[in-house]
């Protein structure tokens, strides 16, 4: 590794964790930053007991300009262990779904992400959404859901989009783009499980709001085929040491999490790759999107709150950096000048995920860097007694400055030396 790659984690991080696996290359001690206990420090003396995982792919532009990745460098990234991937899945159900609505258009004229939608139910526990009050229109369609889900990770945005793909093309195509530790079969936030998980809801697109003309009609559907296999160690899919069921209760036992999504950090990463950096996967492996379709995702992943118009983010509520949990801190401390973040976050069950690409134009940085750990001293879930702020937040925040201002100096280092 060349001398100024990353300035990154800790003193800690050698010297608790020497053991680094063949493949995922040594950190020199002279890259390394103090240790800092309250955020990096804390958590890299104990990497096991947070379940932590670290990927970095530094990015470098040839005189073309031309895209170039660095190898990985990687810290404890197993995909065979598993963590709860929370919201961090719907970037992969918002790339499916714009996907699945192109195939559509080509025997539809006048479809488009636009396009006013309805959504009714017919099965047990789905829901009806006809109306929206954060749509100019006041009606939903799938790119208002898709900004949604990827600006401020709205639930309900992504449970409306699993409902259009739903999960035998959610499989298909996570297949497709080669990410083999990955499923996708259930809603969030709703209890979503078998049967429910099968099922999808009736949609209809239309070419007006007051639904006059019908564009396309997609009937109730139901999946039959065995749930996809997670990939993972089985003894990794029970988490904890106890928790807290639907009925209030405590049970002294790992809640079970083998029905739920899976997600690697290195299939997060790759995907996120391939949205924002597509020249730099194989062919085989890219969205099949248009230029205007991945320029939305594109918009929507690095978008903050506040800039957005439609919807509207009250910026209280909804801090600049309340979806950017590396540099940021999920609103914690503001993005440096001149910073574009390009991510997907995830937290639940005690896991923080943070998947992003950092592009700073002004000082030549580009990096992709995906984290995950888990926050939850106590060993109970559903107890809503999680150490997100005080533990994972400030860890992720400070990885991010590390990361970040080591690349700065790298750089200026190197525009010195020319």
């Amino acid at each position: 590794m060349k001398p100024g790659l990353l300035h990154l984690f800790a003193v800690g991080l050698l010297l608790v964790a020497p053991w680094l696996a063949p493949a995922q290359p040594r950190l020199p001690r002279r890259l390394l930053a103090p240790a800092d206990t309250v955020g990096l420090g804390r958590v890299l003396a104990r990497p096991e007991f947070y379940h932590l995982q670290i990927s970095l792919v530094r990015v470098r532009r040839d005189a073309q300009g031309l895209a170039h990745l660095a190898r990985p460098v990687r810290y404890r990234v197993r995909p065979r262990e598993y963590f709860y991937p929370a919201s961090a899945v719907k970037l992969a159900a918002g790339v499916l779904a714009l996907e699945k609505l192109e195939r559509l258009q080509a025997s539809t004229p006048g479809l488009s992400p636009d396009s006013p939608l309805r959504t009714d139910s017919a099965f047990a526990g789905q829901t009806r959404a006809v109306h929206d009050a954060t749509a100019a229109s006041g009606r939903p369609s799938l790119g208002h859901y898709l900004r949604k889900m990827l600006l401020v990770s709205d639930n309900d945005a992504y449970n409306r989009l699993y409902e259009f793909v739903g999960p035998q093309e959610l499989s298909a195509g996570l297949r497709r783009l080669g990410l083999r530790h990955a499923r996708l079969v259930h809603r969030l936030s709703v209890g979503d499980g078998v049967p429910g998980w099968r099922h999808t809801n009736p949609i209809r697109f239309f070419a007006d709001t007051a639904e006059t003309q019908l564009l396309l009609a997609q009937p109730a559907a139901a999946w039959r085929a065995p749930l996809p296999p997670a990939r993972v160690r089985p003894a990794s899919l029970h988490v904890g040491q106890a928790y807290v069921n639907a009925q209030g209760q405590q049970l002294a036992q790992p809640l079970d999490l083998s029905q739920k999504n899976v997600f690697s950090l290195s299939d997060l990463q790759q995907l996120l790759q391939a949205v924002v950096l597509p020249e730099t996967v194989p062919a085989r492996q890219r969205p099949h999107l248009t230029a205007a379709s991945l320029a939305r995702v594109r918009e929507a992943l690095s978008q903050l709150p506040p800039q957005s118009r439609s919807p509207y983010y009250d910026s209280l509520a909804y801090p600049s950096t309340y979806a950017k949990y590396l540099l940021g801190g999920g609103g914690e401390a503001r993005l440096p000048p001149g910073v574009r973040v390009y991510n997907k976050i995830g937290q639940a069950y005690g896991f923080l995920i943070d998947n992003a690409y950092v592009v700073d134009a002004a000082h030549g940085v580009e990096f992709l860097l995906a984290a995950v750990l888990y926050v939850n001293a106590d060993g109970v879930l559903n107890d809503d007694k999680y150490d997100y702020d005080t533990v994972g937040l400030p860890f992720l925040r400070e990885l991010g400055r590390h990361v970040y201002e080591a690349e700065v100096r790298h750089q200026a280092t190197r525009r010195t030396m020319n």
